[in-house]
């Protein structure tokens, strides 16, 4: 089984090795928008807010052929039924991109608010074991985002989901990067 895992990672080292100068572009791409995300979080949240409705209509468009395919009347009816809702939400938030952005604010406390509240739960189970801190540690910080962002709402809205996309679009672009770096230093590396 293990040679199976070492053949899979070799594979992926060697496509990444192949595509490490587009990688890191991408990933350096990634991180500026990221960072213009940060630096204007309430058009990030909004746009943020007008994918998800994209996202909602083509699903509720894709549930629709599909209950067609069925018989919307017979087998397919809550196919049809769920596509037409897909389509209507998605269109909202489309249309109400505002509204679809304060909605995904609340949401957005109350996972990190439940988030947090399980995670220092889970941090407590963990006490013997070495590191539950950082569990701990992550657990209040989520606790914590989830009363700031609830707080200070409809405020929150304006930076809440936009900074939260841009950091993460910052994270990932960073290890993109360093992944292709350090997967082309080694390819140099072994043909030196």
């Amino acid at each position: 089984m293990s040679n199976g895992v070492q053949e899979v990672d070799q594979e992926v080292l060697g496509t990444i090795k192949r595509h490490a100068g587009f990688g890191m572009a991408a990933g350096i791409a990634i991180a500026i928008a990221g960072v213009l995300a940060l630096l204007s979080p309430f058009i990030a949240g909004l746009s943020v807010a007008i994918a998800v409705g994209v996202l909602l209509i083509a699903s509720g468009v894709s549930r629709l052929f599909l209950a067609f395919r069925l018989g919307s009347f017979g087998v397919g009816l809550l196919v049809f039924v769920l596509g037409v809702l897909s389509i209507v939400i998605g269109g909202y938030m489309v249309s109400r991109p505002g509204m679809a952005l304060a909605t995904l604010t609340l949401v957005l406390a109350v996972y990190f608010f439940v988030h947090g509240v399980f995670e220092i739960i889970w941090a407590f189970r963990l006490r013997p074991i070495k590191g539950w801190g950082w569990t701990l540690f992550s657990g209040v910080a989520a606790l914590a985002l989830g009363i700031m962002i609830w707080r200070q709402f409809p405020m929150s809205g304006m930076w809440a989901v936009g900074t939260l996309a841009g950091i993460h679009m910052i994270f990932g672009g960073s290890s993109v990067t360093s992944i292709c770096s350090g997967a082309r230093s080694e390819a140099k590396g072994a043909q030196a």
